[in-house]
């Protein structure tokens, strides 16, 4: 297997004027590229990263973040891309628990992490496109380095089980963990992208989702520069741009989660824009409603679902473009080197179409949470990933997820899985966004309560949206409740924050 740090000198071999990076008005080929990653790795080693060390970044998408990620991997050295929708304080409790030796920030960072300067040690600040005072220009810092190949200890050897990336989770639960995924485990999830997506050097790649997590760096981007394809990279995701790029650049791969197609669909450019570039759509980050497929397949573009997670780097499992339209609603088969498991409350393995929790097991896992063995115990049984995540698997193997263990809802004893619940409410015309929690209950232990964004000059009262579940799913399984807000809480992905709504609607007056 190709070492990712020559990932891109393959391709420069092959292919050196071809554009690897499209970015706005600057293009770079797979030789300039190359190049940016052979400073930021001398520029690195020069500030005193090596193997074991660290840099992170702070910025929206960009190829220097790119190319900090391929000099990490030619250093053997961690990479940690910081979610730049996070406030001062939550950086700190990450920059504190694996302290980097250089903190990348862009320009309109530079403020918010100003104020945490005297709290950072020693770790060296670089600002990208801005000159700020204690801070060094990035153009500076690369003109600093040297060849990595001059230190004898930081050679070009690097151990495929050599940690290379940490993401750190959301901590819906608690405390930020840092996800810690190896070499390996990039360079397998890259060779399931490219089964995935039957990607080659002629697909044209477009990422607009950030590739502060694992799934908009991962997913297409960092298997489309394995592949040799041209990358067309976005800074933050712009409905009218991200479409208007589809049609201009001809993009043949994209990738979205629920909240981003929903907006590309709402843009006036949406019914339009020339799609037919396009092989297929992909779309992931948590269950996706059917409608948003159905959307997509009537504008002639097959929608595939991926399943996983961050710890597995993320792919797990997902749908091939001629597998869309015969099983919509599933998020496909294994991942070509994963193997996926349904299991019950004692871990015995489910037969087809019983929902349980599943397990996961590839090289792509990730190999622990930093300094965190207690968490690392708990996620794994005998060698398996625990999602955490419920679903079935049917008599193909095709996987359909039904929502997150600790969502499930248990109501005189039957489970209630929220995402059936919530497929039935977004198709109310008056509904603009939905979930399901459940609610303590002294009769029923829990009970289902619908929250409800009515779209603007619609008022839906909550007998209506009750009667929604008449005759389509069991009577055990109807919400008991509807609570309406204005919006509903959400992580940068746009995936529902459902601890916070569970928190909102435990003393909510009942409808």
């Amino acid at each position: 297997m190709l070492p990712i740090a020559q990932w891109i000198d393959h391709h420069v071999r092959a292919t050196p004027g071809k554009t690897a990076i499209r970015y706005g008005g600057r293009d770079l080929s797979y030789a300039e590229f190359a190049e940016l990653i052979e400073r930021s790795a001398g520029a690195l080693a020069a500030a005193g990263v090596r193997r074991g060390g660290c840099a992170a970044y702070l910025g929206c998408n960009s190829p220097e973040m790119l190319a900090l990620f391929f000099a990490c991997a030619r250093l053997g050295a961690l990479f940690m891309p910081l979610n730049w929708r996070l406030a001062a304080p939550e950086h700190k409790q990450m920059l504190d628990d694996c302290p980097p030796g250089v903190l990348l920030v862009e320009a309109p960072f530079l403020e918010q992490t100003d104020a945490l300067r005297s709290e950072l040690g020693a770790m060296k600040l670089v600002a990208l496109g801005s000159s700020a005072a204690g801070w060094q220009d990035w153009n500076d810092f690369l003109a600093a380095g040297g060849a990595v190949t001059d230190d004898p200890a930081v050679g070009p050897a690097v151990d495929p089980n050599s940690p290379l990336l940490i993401c750190y989770t959301s901590g819906a639960t608690g405390k930020p963990k840092g996800v810690v995924l190896t070499q390996d485990a990039l360079a397998c999830n890259a060779d399931n992208s490219i089964d995935m997506h039957a990607m080659t050097a002629d697909d044209r790649v477009l990422t607009v989702l950030p590739m502060f997590h694992v799934g908009g760096l991962n997913i297409q981007t960092t298997p489309a520069l394995r592949s040799g394809c041209t990358l067309v990279l976005h800074p933050r995701f712009e409905p009218e741009a991200a479409l208007e790029a589809i049609e201009r650049e001809r993009i043949t791969l994209t990738l979205v989660v629920p909240a981003v197609a929903d907006m590309m669909m709402a843009s006036p450019h949406w019914a339009r824009t020339d799609l037919s570039g396009l092989r297929m759509m992909s779309i992931g980050s948590s269950i996706v409603p059917i409608r948003i497929i159905e959307a997509v397949h009537a504008r002639g573009v097959p929608m595939t679902q991926v399943y996983g997670a961050t710890e597995t780097c993320p792919i797990a499992a997902y749908l091939k473009r001629d597998e869309a339209l015969r099983k919509v609603g599933s998020t496909g088969r294994a991942a070509r080197h994963c193997r996926l498991r349904i299991v019950g409350q004692d871990d015995a393995e489910l037969p087809a179409g019983q929902a349980g929790e599943i397990l996961v097991k590839g090289r792509n896992l990730f190999s622990g949470y930093w300094r965190n063995p207690e968490a690392t115990a708990a996620a794994f049984v005998d060698g398996w990933y625990r999602s955490g995540d419920m679903g079935w698997l049917d008599n193909e193997g095709f996987l359909t997820v039904v929502g997150r263990k600790k969502e499930m809802i248990i109501s005189g004893g039957e489970n209630i899985y929220p995402a059936e619940l919530e497929n039935v409410l977004i198709q109310c015309d008056d509904v603009l966004e939905a979930a399901v929690v459940g609610r303590s209950d002294a009769r029923w232990g829990e009970i289902a309560v619908a929250v409800i964004v009515p779209k603007e000059g619609r008022r839906p009262t909550a007998e209506h949206i009750l009667k929604l579940f008449d005759g389509r799913l069991a009577r055990y399984k109807h919400p008991k409740d509807v609570v309406f807000v204005t919006a509903l809480p959400k992580t940068a992905l746009g995936k529902i924050r459902k601890e916070e709504l569970r928190q909102l609607i435990q003393h909510a007056p009942v409808a």
